[in-house]
């Protein structure tokens, strides 16, 4: 258990590492609610008191933590609507859920979608336009769309393409229909998921991702999300907001430039800033690459990866760095803990301020936000390196306790320190 529980604080899902979306229309969504008004939705862990998941044993949701670091979006599909918990991640596009009949599916507690008892479910043609919104599609014998979609740690999703209704909760109470919407029913589906989850809800920049195809209905192409810290009591939710009302806006918002990927590249989906610099309280580590220059976009922000990642000079640095501002003795005789750098304390311990220096904007983080159990009277630095070339990643332990606005359409990403658990 300890084991699989830390080697989950690395686990990177992420960005897209095969099949990619390059085009950036869709047309023909319908939203069951006033044109340009936006939505706010809350998001839930798989071990809240909210989901379906409370009727399993204790022993059984013990085992849950293993897979805590992701943060699930409720959403019901079809006409009757069935709900799905499927993880929210801001480095994909595709919307997608595991469907009857299965061919090759990961074990999850609840029934699969079955598009024949759906009334509004609609295969895509192999002709279509919105076929072909996806990389090297492909045909089936009955000449409808299907798709290979794979992601950076070799999860992969198999099925067919198809539109059908989704509805949302608000949290107002109120239900938000959207009809016509594109998403991916698998049939063949491996990877890291566990039982509780479903499929992913992608909000890249792509055109299958959710916020690209309801954006021109509910206000603009922008989404804000609150995500509370990982040791939080189960029973309070995150929150995410779509178009109009979702801007971050207020004293201590700070902004920085979103970087585009090159499209139809493995990152034409992802959110790219510009990190300049990392300081362990006054002590500041300047970020480079090979050449000594500063490479635009070398960070990617991604919900659906826990931990912070950085390049293996950058993580030397802070690792060392902030082992020497800990007064405590790092443990070192724990093999499910590996190197990391970890401490035996029942609380989380008073560890340095971290600063990220993106362009235009720096953002501190507490040890709320750097240090997390990944067992009992234990706290481990929630940042790890990457040393194969790719892009530092942003985790979603360090976005807690920010409200974070994403702005497609003038290409910037806004944080405001939030009490996300209010």
């Amino acid at each position: 258990m300890a084991n699989n529980s830390f080697s989950r604080l690395g686990y990177h899902r992420g960005s897209l590492h095969y099949v990619c979306v390059f085009n950036n229309t869709i047309k023909g969504i319908l939203i069951h609610q006033a044109v340009n008004s936006g939505f706010s939705v809350k998001l839930i862990r798989k071990n809240s008191t909210n989901t379906p998941f409370q009727r399993l044993t204790d022993a059984a949701q013990t085992n849950s933590y293993v897979y805590l670091g992701e943060y699930l979006l409720e959403l019901s599909i079809g006409t009757p609507p069935v709900n799905i918990y499927g993880i929210l991640d801001t480095s994909s596009d595709l919307i997608w859920t595991q469907c009857a009949p299965c061919l090759n599916c990961y074990k999850q507690l609840d029934p699969l979608f079955d598009p024949k008892k759906s009334s509004t479910y609609t295969d895509i043609s192999c002709q279509s336009d919105k076929c072909h919104l996806l990389i090297a599609p492909a045909c089936s014998g009955e000449n409808t769309c299907d798709y290979t979609y794979g992601y950076a740690d070799s999860s992969v999703t198999r099925g067919a393409l198809a539109s059908e209704t989704i509805t949302f909760k608000s949290s107002t109470g109120q239900p938000i229909q959207l009809n016509n919407i594109i998403f991916g029913c698998g049939n063949n589906n491996r990877g890291n998921f566990n039982d509780h989850e479903m499929g992913i809800i992608g909000l890249g920049r792509g055109p299958t991702s959710l916020i690209s195809q309801i954006g021109s209905s509910v206000g603009g192409k922008k989404f804000s999300q609150c995500l509370v810290p990982f040791h939080t009591d189960i029973s309070i939710s995150s929150k995410m907001s779509f178009g109009q009302g979702s801007e971050v806006l207020g004293d201590g918002v700070v902004s920085t430039p979103l970087v585009k990927g090159e499209i139809g590249s493995a990152y034409g989906t992802v959110y790219f800033v510009t990190l300049q610099g990392i300081s362990v309280e006054d002590t500041r580590f300047q970020i480079s690459n090979n050449s000594e220059t500063l490479s635009k976009g070398n960070m990617l922000i991604d919900s659906g990866t826990p931990s912070t990642i950085l390049q293996q000079e950058s993580y030397d640095q802070v690792f060392n760095e902030v082992r020497k501002r800990v007064p405590m003795n790092s443990i070192t005789d724990d093999p499910d803990l590996g190197p990391q750098l970890c401490y035996k304390t029942s609380t989380n311990l008073k560890g340095p301020m971290i600063t990220m220096h993106f362009e235009g904007a720096d953002i501190q983080l507490t040890p709320t936000q750097t240090f997390i159990p990944p067992k009992d009277g234990v706290f481990c630095f929630a940042f790890t390196n990457t040393s194969n070339g790719d892009p530092g990643t942003l985790g979603n332990f360090a976005q807690a306790n920010f409200l974070i606005g994403y702005d497609l359409e003038n290409d910037v990403v806004s944080f405001k320190p939030t009490d996300c658990t209010k």
